[in-house]
């Protein structure tokens, strides 16, 4: 298993980004009593992050995340896990988690060896998991994979005596799953999660279901966003959030504020300078240089060049992106094991670029450094890739956290005070 630098050891750079998943800009501006510009700079890299900030930076990690003996604020349960990039978000916003399910074996392993394993409450596939087995939960957040869906129209299901709505519509989806168990367990609230391009998919077809099926048959107040993680990380990566409350609290996704700086690949990257502690096998050595195996072999940098220049002469936008630490990167796909083309990091003139490390990857997608990665390459590249990025959960989560804290006093009271929206 690869050694996890601890907080105590972690250079400044890293230490922040750290920090950021846990407080805005302008929280950390004034935790650390210096202007929000300030943060931005050194995220960007425009100015250094000095060391002395360092010890302010791990005591603001240490109080700003949850106490495990803080009492859960919300339940909430996990389902198309993956490898726990929406769970952490929610953690982070206070919640606890009561129910997960994941099938791929692989990711298995690297959401039990983070987050532990509750054998009752883990489910594998969860088309065969029966919806009043479920725990009650405040809220369900899932990455649900998107699949087309087939409609008859209503008038022709009632005309052969079939069933129509959401069980007819959905059926043989895996959002399906979803909607039946919103529709046995009547969450608080909801998050789904899905790539950019479910609302053009399958000509707008299964966007229409889908919303649809959670407005008019299942009755809750949606809405959708599309957000780009390149507010918090430095990658362009959009993915739609659709967000639902069973009762009206005056949510507006409108309102989420996102970070205006984006961070550059320098606030990911490996130093390779002995800032950091060597992670093997990642990075190797005093200086914790990257390990060679990450650099391109002669042949598949040819190959890659010459399949760049054939697209180029055809006018086409094909081929590898090249990055520094100065860059924002393309979108981690769960492809990059094969060759690394769309983020591969220049090692200078006249030397092949490499891949990202897994960690890097995982530094990417905003896991931090104790995420521990307990697959092979291949495996954590999949998984990453998949992954959503947590600090856009983390935002998104808390900016929810109120409106899930309403609904529950309104069950418990029969009150819902709105003005805590206000």
């Amino acid at each position: 298993m690869p050694r996890v630098p601890s907080s105590d050891s972690q250079p400044p750079l890293l230490l922040l980004a750290r920090a950021r998943e846990l407080l805005t800009q302008q929280d950390l501006a004034t935790r650390l009593d210096v202007n929000r510009r300030t943060i931005a700079r050194w995220e960007s890299g425009e100015t250094e992050c000095p060391q002395l900030v360092a010890p302010a930076l791990r005591e603001i990690i240490n109080t700003a995340a949850r106490p495990a003996n803080q009492p859960s604020r919300f339940t909430f349960i996990d389902l198309f896990a993956g490898i726990g990039g929406l769970r952490a978000g929610f953690e982070q916003a206070g919640g606890t988690c009561i129910f997960t399910s994941e099938w791929n074996p692989f990711s298995k392993k690297t959401y039990v060896e983070n987050y532990g394993f509750d054998e009752e409450n883990f489910a594998g596939d969860i088309t065969q998991v029966a919806a009043d087995s479920i725990p009650d939960h405040d809220v369900l957040i899932g990455g649900f994979p998107c699949q087309p869906f087939s409609i008859a129209g209503v008038s022709k299901k009632n005309a052969l005596g079939r069933p129509h709505g959401f069980e007819c519509e959905t059926q043989g989806t895996l959002f399906f799953d979803v909607a039946r168990i919103i529709a046995q367990k009547r969450p608080k609230a909801f998050l789904l999660e899905n790539v950019k391009n479910l609302t053009s998919h399958d000509r707008g077809n299964t966007f229409r279901v889908i919303c649809n099926t959670l407005r008019e048959e299942l009755g809750y107040h949606v809405e959708t966003r599309v957000v780009n993680a390149g507010h918090f990380v430095p990658q362009h990566r959009e993915r739609i959030l659709i967000v639902g409350f069973r009762d009206p609290t005056g949510f507006n996704f409108a309102d989420l504020q996102l970070p205006p700086d984006r961070p550059l690949l320098r606030t990911i990257l490996h130093p390779e300078d002995g800032a950091e502690p060597a992670e093997e096998p990642f990075t190797l050595g005093p200086a914790a240089t990257v390990n060679p195996k990450y650099t391109l072999t002669d042949k598949l940098w040819a190959y890659l060049q010459a399949y760049a220049e054939k697209h180029r002469k055809a006018g086409n936008g094909f081929g590898f992106g090249l990055v520094d630490k100065d860059s924002v990167a393309r979108t981690l796909s769960a492809r990059y094991y094969k060759d690394g083309s769309e983020i591969l990091v220049s090692r200078g003139k006249g030397q092949n670029p490499r891949r990202l490390t897994p960690r890097e990857c995982a530094r990417l997608m905003g896991f931090p450094d104790t995420f521990k990665i307990p697959v092979s390459d291949t495996q954590a590249y999949k998984q990453f890739g998949n992954s959503i990025v947590v600090p856009v959960v983390t935002a998104v989560a808390r900016f929810m956290e109120p409106h899930i804290r309403a609904l529950k006093q309104y069950e418990e009271t029969g009150v819902l005070e709105l003005p805590l929206f206000a």
